[in-house]
């Protein structure tokens, strides 16, 4: 992975300090702080493009590979002195120790239908209005492509970004899927695998702005921005996508 060589030693220790502290919650800032040296001691990890998170609010739409993606996602997030929101299942509320840690960081449930199914989409704008990082899996489930290029995106990322006005900036990461390969239980450590992450620029949705909120105008949306995690995951892997997912 040339494009994003990996943090020195000396970095990961430096973000262990850096890393902001306010408003993470007791419980996801104590996860933080358990699974922090874990990644930091067991992956040649790096990342690049930490400028294109703004100060205000915003969305990252991320490729999905793993389980691992929260745990590295995170990383990258704090090292830019933001602290990610996530959308996760309802059901992940009623594990008693993920709720504690998912209620107390702020994160937002997804309910599947039922009187409850608009409220994720709902509070995504709000978190989002009010300044907060707000992380979306576009594609809601791990990539299924055989060789681990993003799927087509659910609309909800671009649903919340015209509703709300605020940016959505593009994220592609690799290696995870090889940390903690979907459908195992524990992270393959030894050897060291590497990891990297590529956030690019805004997704231009321009053409959008003042449009009715349409299923064909929100698919518009969403495929503008697959087509920009598409690249990025590319570039980062040094190799040309494939023309259609």
């Amino acid at each position: 992975m040339p494009s994003v060589p990996p943090l020195s030693a000396a970095a990961k220790l430096a973000l262990t300090f850096r890393f902001p502290r306010r408003g993470r919650g007791f419980w996801f800032g104590l996860a933080i702080e358990l699974i922090w040296p874990w990644l930091a001691g067991f992956t040649r990890l790096g990342w690049r493009g930490g400028e294109h998170l703004p100060a205000g609010g915003c969305l990252l739409a991320v490729n999905h590979l793993s389980f691992a993606d929260p745990i590295v996602d995170t990383a990258f997030v704090l090292a830019q002195r933001r602290v990610p929101r996530y959308l996760a299942k309802a059901e992940l509320w009623q594990v008693p120790v993920v709720r504690r840690v998912l209620a107390g960081g702020g994160h937002i449930p997804v309910y599947r239908g039922g009187s409850n199914a608009a409220d994720a989409y709902r509070d995504a704008v709000a978190a989002v209005r009010r300044g907060e990082c707000v992380v979306f899996y576009p594609e809601g489930t791990f990539t299924r492509h055989p060789e681990g290029w993003p799927m087509r995106g659910l609309n909800g990322v671009a649903r919340v970004a015209l509703e709300s006005g605020r940016p959505v900036i593009p994220v592609a990461q690799w290696g995870n899927q090889r940390l903690l390969p979907p459908g195992s239980v524990w992270p393959r450590l030894l050897p060291r695998r590497d990891v990297r992450v590529l956030a690019g620029p805004p997704v231009d949705l321009s053409r959008f702005e003042g449009a009715p909120l349409t299923r064909q105008n929100l698919n518009a949306a969403t495929a503008e921005i697959m087509r920009a995690i598409t690249g990025l995951l590319g570039e980062l892997r040094g190799e040309t996508p494939p023309p259609a997912r």
